[in-house]
């Protein structure tokens, strides 16, 4: 399972989750860190990725498309790289049994 950080979350979180998902990417590294959302979408979709994002438009967009791709929602409001990393972590299996579930669009990952 691999994770695309959308441009609203931190590059650095690539790096600092590589040991639970080891073929992560920001779209910065694939020069899409200034793309609308249908073309982030896209390559989230084409690729195989969980698409990871502070972007409430994402959730939605879920809601109108369907997935590919799954949805991993960050809604923990204003706070630090630190504690995103922490809240992945922490919930690590159940993002890992959210991306298995046949039938979910997207995961909250909120306080």
């Amino acid at each position: 399972m691999k994770l695309l950080f959308d441009q609203n979350l931190s590059l650095k979180l690539v790096r600092q989750l590589s040991d639970l998902f080891p073929y992560s990417k920001h779209v910065k590294d694939i020069a899409l860190d200034q793309a609308d959302d249908e073309i982030v979408w896209n390559y989230a979709r084409d690729h195989d990725f969980v698409l990871t994002s502070k972007d409430a438009g994402f959730h939605q967009r879920s809601f109108l498309y369907g997935f590919p791709p799954k949805v991993l929602w960050v809604a923990l409001g204003n706070c630090s790289t630190t504690e995103i990393e922490k809240a992945i972590q922490k919930n690590n299996l159940r993002i890992i049994a959210f991306v298995q579930d046949e039938q979910a669009l997207f995961f909250v990952l909120g306080n």
